[in-house]
């Protein structure tokens, strides 16, 4: 496959929009990436380009709650062009990535980090409350009357 891929470096121009796509999450933000470089004494601005930035499933989850309007961060992904044509108005284009991993740029402030915990199955043998509940009855289950109750077992 010859799919491109880019490195951006930004501030995040917007407040991160979440939507749902079928049953599919997508986090999305403007990101403004501002080349700088200095001329003589002084440092001078070019042009700033704009980017949209599309955040699927466990990474949308978790840029909706760590990016925020003002975030200088890192951006790596698949990039596109959408090219938009309307008929009388000139042709429009807009860049789209398709993030693989989203990160706040360091060289720019601090940030915190918290592990997204993992939905990992019980194991019943590990679990100490599940462990006391197995043994706690027969092999084959407690004794329940008609209404579910439980029934002592004859001695």
């Amino acid at each position: 496959m010859n799919e491109s891929y880019v490195t951006l470096q930004g501030w995040v121009g917007n407040d991160v929009d979440v939507r749902e796509v079928g049953d599919t999450q997508c986090a999305s933000f403007r990101l403004g990436c501002t080349p700088r470089w200095r001329k003589g004494d002084t440092w001078v601005d070019g042009q700033t380009s704009w980017f949209t930035v599309n955040c699927w499933r466990g990474l949308g989850r978790n840029v909706a709650e760590s990016v925020k309007r003002g975030d200088a961060v890192v951006v790596h992904g698949r990039v596109r062009v959408d090219v938009w044509e309307r008929e009388g108005l000139p042709t429009s284009v807009s860049w789209i990535v398709d993030a693989t991993f989203v990160g706040h740029d360091l060289n720019r402030g601090t940030s915190a980090f918290a592990k997204t915990p993992r939905n990992t199955p019980v194991d019943p043998i590990q679990d100490e409350s599940v462990k006391e509940m197995v043994h706690a009855y027969p092999a084959d289950g407690p004794r329940l009357d008609v209404d579910g109750e439980e029934v002592e077992p004859a001695a």
